[in-house]
């Protein structure tokens, strides 16, 4: 008995400085296409993805809890850790740190400078290496990560990198499981592996299973989401005025004392 699995290991909320959308939404479109499970990597922020860890079993997903990292020497993706690594420490004492708090190393977007990648010189014995990043303009840096990745024995993943909930799933990653049934999938099972290099990179300029109409569903989802947020900050807001119109007329009046 053999198990596929999708991940998209490398994912941004609104809690990253250059994200867009909420986790809920995130989770939704990852359902939504097929996944089964969405790792949310922010940038050197931990909350919103230990909040959708927690939310994934209600939309039928794996939750695994990440960041993305700024080491001294770039920025490095911690899978399954539910404490922040320490910033701005060199990349092997990073990979340690995550290694004892029981999570995966992985170099995301290696060699692309303007995007703080892990240059070949500062390189270390990370867990895996992300051999497709989809969120590039041409294909040289991911042919490069995996000949990389190939020749020094790396196991490969695929990420989105994904900005805007439209674009999840844009890269993922297979793993192939034996002995395991969807009933009993686990975080562990794909950290394992992850590590043990049990992976097929997925990577294409569409999210899987989908055609144009996804990227419908979810800017229409993510448009509904926004105008139930507004109506209700309208709402709070009105609230607010009213009880302050109140407290004013009652301080006005010959009741008040």
């Amino acid at each position: 008995m053999s198990l596929t699995v999708r991940i998209d290991p490398h994912v941004h909320s609104d809690a990253s400085y250059d994200g867009h959308d909420p986790v809920e939404l995130v989770l939704e479109q990852a359902a939504e296409i097929g996944l089964d499970a969405v790792v949310i990597t922010d940038h050197d922020v931990l909350h919103a993805s230990l909040e959708a860890a927690e939310l994934a079993p209600e939309y039928g997903l794996v939750g695994i809890p990440g960041v993305e990292v700024s080491t001294k020497h770039g920025h490095l993706l911690a899978l399954g850790v539910e404490e922040l690594p320490p910033r701005r420490k060199s990349l092997d004492e990073t990979v340690e740190w995550i290694r004892r708090h029981g999570g995966v190393a992985v170099v995301p977007h290696p060699f692309q400078r303007s995007r703080h990648g892990v240059r070949k010189r500062h390189f270390t014995d990370a867990d895996a290496v992300e051999v497709y990043n989809s969120w590039l303009f041409t294909g040289y840096k991911n042919r490069r990560a995996r000949r990389f990745a190939d020749k020094h024995g790396y196991p490969g993943v695929a990420g989105s990198d994904a900005h805007h909930v439209g674009f999840v799933g844009r890269a993922y990653t297979e793993i192939e499981l034996d002995g395991v049934t969807r009933a009993e999938l686990t975080a562990d099972h794909v950290l394992d592996a992850i590590k043990h290099g049990s992976t097929h990179v997925e990577g294409r300029r569409t999210p899987i299973r989908v055609s144009t109409k996804h990227y419908t569903i979810a800017g229409g989802r993510k448009s509904g989401y926004y105008a139930k947020r507004g109506a209700l900050a309208s709402g709070r807001t009105a609230a607010r005025s009213a009880l302050t119109a109140a407290r004013l007329l009652y301080r006005l009046s010959p009741l008040s004392g």
